[in-house]
């Protein structure tokens, strides 16, 4: 196939474009800048200019591919309400130009998304997060109900030794405040999986997927925030504290709400669909391994 990939040059992004290309894919990587197309050319990929405000670029993008992975999101958190639209808007712009093909559309949203008291969120559970970007999935199994082969990838927290989904926020706010928290008794987890395994399970939905399908790239069901915490107090040597859930708004600002969520994740779906095994490391393993803990 020839696959049009948005945020080909990110953390996950650059994963995918490997595994894709290292089974036998072509890959067109959009990118706005210099620098990523550089990165795309060494990398064996071809390069498609634009960005997600460019909803042109992106119709072209598909429209010259056989599929599309969509990666790319604004983690600006100061303004999530604006940039939340823009990927609703972006995958609009996407499946416009697969409509009426059978070309797949494999989007990304989270496993919080989803998040069920009292057990793990499955693949079946509709998005019923409060945050504004469950209307990426929305959209996504609206165009797939118009016919596009469009699904759904929900992510947990994707780790190696560099980077760790939000996890990585919660070492800078670490680090500035001097200690290491989690909310209440910390018993509350986080879903979690190794990046190349999430890349190769993005390489198999594209390959695989059913219009509406939903996926979860989870190897891990639930790490505990009081274990994260203190592997950050380790590696940072700084206290490990608890904070009630009032002072959690302002300890962990922006991610105070997902700091208290509670969302253990199950991916026996996914893996019995798609035949995905993930084999990497855990998120405490590589958290130990980090290298920004030497600074």
């Amino acid at each position: 196939m020839n696959v049009f990939v948005t945020g080909a040059t990110g953390f996950i992004g650059s994963a995918v474009v490997r595994e894709l290309l290292s089974a036998g894919h072509q890959v067109l990587g959009l990118t706005r800048s210099d620098v990523g197309a550089k990165l795309l050319v060494d990398a064996g990929a071809k390069v498609h200019r634009g960005d997600l405000e460019d909803l042109e670029s992106l119709r072209s993008g598909a429209k010259l591919s056989d599929g599309v992975i969509h990666l790319a999101f604004n983690h600006d958190f100061s303004n999530w309400t604006a940039n939340c639209e823009m990927d609703r808007r972006a995958i609009e712009a996407l499946g416009f130009s697969l409509a009426g093909s059978d070309r797949p559309l494999v989007i990304t949203s989270g496993t919080l998304m989803a998040s069920t008291p009292g057990r793990p969120s499955t693949e079946e559970d509709a998005p019923n997060s409060p945050v504004p970007r469950v209307a990426s999935e929305v959209t996504t199994m609206s165009l797939a109900s118009q016919g596009v082969r469009a699904a759904v990838m929900r992510l947990p927290q994707v780790h190696d030794t560099f980077k760790q989904g939000l996890v990585t926020f919660l070492i800078s706010i670490a680090r500035e405040k001097g200690v290491s928290a989690f909310v209440g008794d910390g018993r509350n987890r986080w879903a979690a999986v190794h990046v190349h395994d999430a890349a190769r399970l993005y390489r198999l939905a594209l390959e695989k997927t059913s219009a509406g399908a939903r996926y979860h790239a989870v190897a891990e069901e639930g790490v505990p925030l009081r274990d994260i915490a203190d592997v950050i107090g380790r590696g940072l040597k700084v206290p490990v504290v608890s904070k009630s859930p009032k002072e959690a708004a302002d300890h962990f600002g922006f991610l105070g709400h997902f700091v208290r969520a509670d969302g253990p994740s199950s991916s026996a779906q996914t893996q019995e669909r798609l035949g995905w095994r993930p084999t990497g490391p855990g998120m405490l393993t590589d958290l130990e391994n980090m290298k920004y803990f030497e600074a």
